[in-house]
């Protein structure tokens, strides 16, 4: 076993709380900060038919105006504590992340539960995060590797599921603000709510906080933890435009993070596109010059995977291009060596052992862990996990796959033949 986390052995604190909520904390006692993640399980996937955007518009406006607060002044009680914080929405969650210093972690808290619990959702907040979502989606026409972006999400994940976090401009006409009162109040509930916290906390003040701010909102019962609804059917789609490069994006079904197979994928992933050794970079752009930027990487929606192949290249080369790429897929479990698997497996264990140990990642990671596994997962877990991984789980996870299953949208003047 590889030593360097300052707490590779983590120390866990897991809560159900009364009021329906989830709390784990990482307790990082020699940490200078402290990270949460406050994941409500309610995103596109809850959102109505005709409503797209609608999750969006919710968490862009949670902060605009609560019971206690107007807009300015929730920001303000924020810097006042000196907390960085964000939020975010997606598929199936709507995320408030913060950092801030130990002493002012309950403070932070009561502000979170003021913003999820108490918000007003204006008027005004609400008419402009339409209407900045309206420029936001006229702007991804002059981003071609976000116009592909859209179409393999929609290829693969299927039209309801797959849909773009930002909606349609028809969906977006028809969000008024009472929609987006009546989405929080139909889908913000404690029993959705977990949350994440890493660093030095008292983690029984800390859930007794949690409780007092959270008691009463909504549905304590559980809910929103079904499985990613969608079927993945292999399908192509081609979108005509003139342009210089042309956008290739590839997927195919890959391992739900709650398999055994998902640290083989991971290291997989690793030999196909970990930095300037992987065969990607190596063998399609270094060797035969084809693309001007290819990657790889996979995706867990909740009860499922997906793997992603993509790149950049010229209108003449596009078909050489996707048969290079899935020939690349095909060869892992042909030629893979022992070399490229330990490079793969020290790449991810680097990682592991630097950027996943930050604080702000601790929290994040735990926050997944409960988002999948519903219990923390120790970083050594997953650290023996991917030590354990060989070239035949390698060879044998690439075999299973099915690249002439693929769903394939292309971008540009050229399709795939």
């Amino acid at each position: 076993m590889n030593a360097g986390l300052t707490e590779l052995d983590a120390n866990y604190r897991q809560f159900s709380l009364a009021c329906g909520a989830e709390l784990a904390v990482d307790l990082l006692p020699r940490r200078g900060t402290v990270a949460l993640v406050f994941r409500m399980l309610s995103g596109i996937a809850d959102e109505p038919d005709e409503l797209g955007g609608l999750a969006h518009i919710v968490e862009t406006t949670l902060s605009k105006g609560t019971e206690r607060f107007d807009g300015r002044a929730l920001a303000d009680a924020f810097d006042a504590l000196g907390a960085q914080w964000s939020t975010a929405s997606g598929r199936q969650s709507t995320m408030a992340r913060v950092v801030c210093l130990p002493e002012f972690v309950l403070e932070v808290v009561d502000l979170v539960a003021e913003m999820i619990r108490r918000p007003t959702f204006p008027d005004d907040a609400c008419q402009v995060a339409v209407e900045l979502a309206r420029q936001d989606l006229k702007s991804v026409e002059d981003d071609p590797a976000e116009v592909c972006r859209i179409m393999i999400q929609r290829l693969t994940l299927g039209p309801r599921f797959g849909r773009d976090t930002l909606g349609t401009p028809e969906s977006l006409a028809r969000i008024a603000p009472e929609a987006v009162r009546a989405h929080w109040r139909r889908t913000f509930h404690s029993g959705r709510l977990q949350i994440a916290a890493a660093g030095p906390i008292d983690a029984d003040a800390l859930a007794a906080r949690v409780e007092r701010g959270f008691a009463g909102l909504g549905d304590p019962r559980r809910a929103g933890r079904a499985a990613a609804d969608y079927t993945f059917v292999p399908r192509r789609e081609h979108r005509e435009k003139d342009l210089k490069q042309q956008q290739i994006a590839i997927t195919l079904p890959g391992a739900r993070r709650d398999e055994p197979d998902y640290p083989v994928e991971q290291v997989m992933i690793a030999v196909l596109s970990g930095g300037m050794s992987g065969r990607l970079f190596t063998e399609v752009r270094e060797k035969l010059g084809l693309v001007y930027w290819v990657s790889a990487w996979h995706e867990q929606p909740r009860g499922s995977g997906i793997i992603h192949v993509r790149a950049s290249s010229t209108p003449e080369r596009c078909d050489q291009t996707f048969r290079t790429l899935l020939r690349e897929i095909e060869r892992l479990g042909e030629d893979l060596t022992d070399e490229e698997v330990q490079r793969a497996r020290n790449t991810l264990t680097s990682h592991m052992l630097t950027q996943d140990d930050l604080t702000r990642a601790r929290a994040a990671a735990l926050s997944e862990d409960l988002f999948y596994f519903e219990r923390p997962m120790p970083p050594a877990e997953k650290l023996a996990a991917v030590e354990r991984v060989t070239r035949g789980d390698v060879e044998a996870h690439a075999r299973g796959l099915r690249p002439e299953l693929a769903c394939v949208a292309t971008f540009g003047p050229a399709a795939v033949t």
